[in-house]
């Protein structure tokens, strides 16, 4: 009983710690990545997709992104959703793709972009902290209901303890490689 919450627990941290991997791949660095703009929201024909779904991206030089949607018309509402987005960037629209010329970072985007990782980092600690208190609440429940013992309620705790303090290591590790890769020159 005790091992099927600890699973569970360790299953939606996982989720979690993969949602903010996802999630850190769209903020930039210093090279271009069709990660940067794959999410992006594209209104086309009354409902938002994301690019990827619109059109190939890629990468023809190490500062700049090729985009090629499979259906032409579409081209504008892309161009209008590169503009609408935060990644103040200009698209270069010629008729059938769009290209993306990513300026090189200055120091005081970088710490920005440094700012907006750590923000997103200690979003994932506090949902990996609620998961906690979830299952620690459900472990305390099944002590009451006398469907554990206290002994397995104290053991149970300090196995879940050993899993968040765990996975909280692994959020300081995304978030520091993440932060030298935004500082890399």
């Amino acid at each position: 009983m005790i091992k099927d919450l600890l699973d569970s627990a360790a299953d939606r941290m996982d989720a979690a710690l993969d949602n903010l991997s996802s999630d850190l791949m769209s903020i930039r660095t210093g090279r271009a990545s069709p990660a940067l703009i794959e999410k992006l929201q594209v209104e086309y024909y009354g409902s938002n997709l994301p690019l990827i779904q619109l059109a190939n991206i890629s990468v023809p030089e190490a500062r700049q992104l090729l985009i090629k949607p499979f259906d032409a018309s579409s081209l504008k509402a892309i161009e209008r959703a590169i503009q609408a987005s935060e990644l103040g960037l200009t698209p270069n629209n010629d008729g059938k793709q769009i290209r993306l010329n990513l300026p090189p970072l200055t120091e005081e985007r970088r710490r920005d972009l440094v700012k907006l990782v750590n923000g997103r980092l200690e979003e994932c600690k506090v949902a990996l902290r609620n998961i906690r208190r979830d299952i620690l609440k459900d472990m305390r429940d099944y002590e009451k209901e006398k469907l554990i013992s206290e002994d397995e309620l104290e053991a149970g705790e300090e196995k879940l303890q050993k899993i968040i303090e765990q996975k909280t290591e692994e959020v300081d590790q995304i978030g520091y490689r993440k932060e030298k890769e935004i500082m890399e020159v």
